[in-house]
């Protein structure tokens, strides 16, 4: 069975090995940040991030923002001010949850299992694997390379990717043809997940390309 994998984002290197080692001995895969140099450009395999408000060089509202660009991950604030504002602030934004130092390692562990279980009740609407495409457990009757374009943007949701990006993913640098074609494959996409669901799962960023939205 894969572990649940949590990135922790904190300056405080005594508290992140202390979380690392409890998490651990909770079934959890751990990875560590203990500077924004530290942090993964690619987050697809992160289920979970806590993150600090207090970083080094950039507070942890930027880090946020940065992250919920382009990856639609859980992430919970764990701060030492007690601020009520910076609560606020933070649920504002979109946080999941928020925690202040100190804290109850159960309670933190509690935290994390909610959300994470949350996020998979999410996932479950959509099903897809072996070329098959699922939404609320009714089949959607793609083309091969209509199916190719949900699963990568499914694999990576919340991340903008252009036209050419899709293209180049789905058919290789190396086909010639038009990348324009991929509107109107997601224009079909689109109409046949509306026969089924009401949801729209890709999201057009005007001039920028599309992402996929739970």
């Amino acid at each position: 069975m894969t572990k649940d994998k949590i990135l922790i984002i904190d300056d405080d290197k005594d508290l992140v090995d202390m979380l690392a080692t409890f998490l651990s001995l909770k079934d959890l895969e751990v990875y560590k940040a203990y500077d924004i140099s530290m942090i993964p450009s690619d987050l697809s395999y992160i289920s979970l991030v806590i993150l600090d408000i207090n970083m080094p060089n950039k507070n942890g509202f930027v880090i946020f923002k940065n992250i919920r660009k382009f990856w639609d991950i859980p992430i919970i604030f764990l701060t030492a001010r007690e601020n009520e504002d910076d609560k606020i602030k933070g649920l504002m934004l979109g946080a999941d949850d928020y925690v202040t130092k100190p804290f109850s390692l159960d309670e933190l562990y509690a935290r994390i299992f909610t959300n994470i279980n949350r996020t998979k009740r999410k996932m479950k609407e959509i099903e897809i694997e072996n070329g098959i495409c699922k939404i609320d457990g009714i089949d959607i009757e793609l083309t091969n390379y209509e199916y190719e374009i949900v699963d990568f943007l499914y694999r990576n949701p919340k991340q903008v990717f252009s036209k050419e990006t899709i293209y180049d993913r789905i058919w290789g640098f190396d086909y010639d043809n038009d990348p324009k074609v991929i509107a109107e494959h997601i224009r079909n996409i689109r109409n046949k997940i509306k026969e089924v669901s009401t949801k729209e799962y890709i999201k057009t960023h005007w001039g920028l390309g599309y992402s996929w939205n739970f």
